[in-house]
């Protein structure tokens, strides 16, 4: 994936040197999703970035300023189930919260992903319980599309049963994003910096 700059983020590969911020970011996950991700130490931390570095859907969310990994996101990769379509998801170090990078991320990772990849849909996952996400994805103007009962498991109760959660599933499609978002993404030699928003207009 190319570099992707928004107002206060940069958007990048995963690189050596990212498991320390990694490590931050996955030692204790705050969403059920993430805690098959959990990192126990700093030598595991680099081998999942190492992983992540050849995986063309993993992102590393940094500040621009000082370069610090504070989350990820994932989408775009080769493996989708279907052509035309990305999942994508986001992840953000807790103490990076309620400043808006989550949403300032994930818009430039959709806007890249229907501009520059020329995918059809992108949809989301999110836990019936995780009403930061659901924000996030009507934020982002993602239709909400269905909620699947017990969908899926991610713990285990004391007896070592699986604990089933109900997951909502959003979406949006290209014409729909490219019809009201302003352009994030701008190709090479373009001035001016992604995801500063024209003058006036309330996002």
């Amino acid at each position: 994936m190319q570099i992707i700059e928004t107002e206060r983020l940069t958007l990048r590969p995963f690189r050596e040197g990212d498991a320390d911020d990694l490590l931050a970011c996955l030692r204790a996950p705050t969403a059920t999703c993430f805690l098959s991700l959990k990192l126990a130490d700093l030598t595991a931390a680099k081998t999942e970035v190492k992983k992540r570095a050849l995986d063309e859907g993993s992102v590393a969310i940094c500040l621009k300023q000082t370069g610090q990994v504070i989350g990820d996101l994932f989408g775009g990769g080769a493996a989708e189930e279907e052509e035309g379509t990305a999942s994508v998801g986001w992840n953000l170090n807790p103490q990076f919260g309620g400043r808006g990078y989550a949403f300032e991320a994930a818009r430039a990772l959709l806007d890249h992903l229907f501009r520059a990849k020329g995918f059809r849909r992108i949809y989301a996952c999110v836990e019936d319980h995780n009403m930061p996400s659901q924000r996030l994805c009507e934020k982002l103007g993602m239709r909400r599309e269905g909620l699947f009962l017990e969908f899926v498991s991610f713990t285990k109760d004391d007896a070592g049963n699986p604990i089933y959660e109900n997951t909502l599933q959003y979406a949006i499609l290209r014409r729909e994003w490219m019809s009201g978002v302003p352009a994030v993404w701008q190709p090479p030699g373009m001035t001016g910096v992604a995801g500063a928003e024209p003058s006036g207009h309330d996002v």
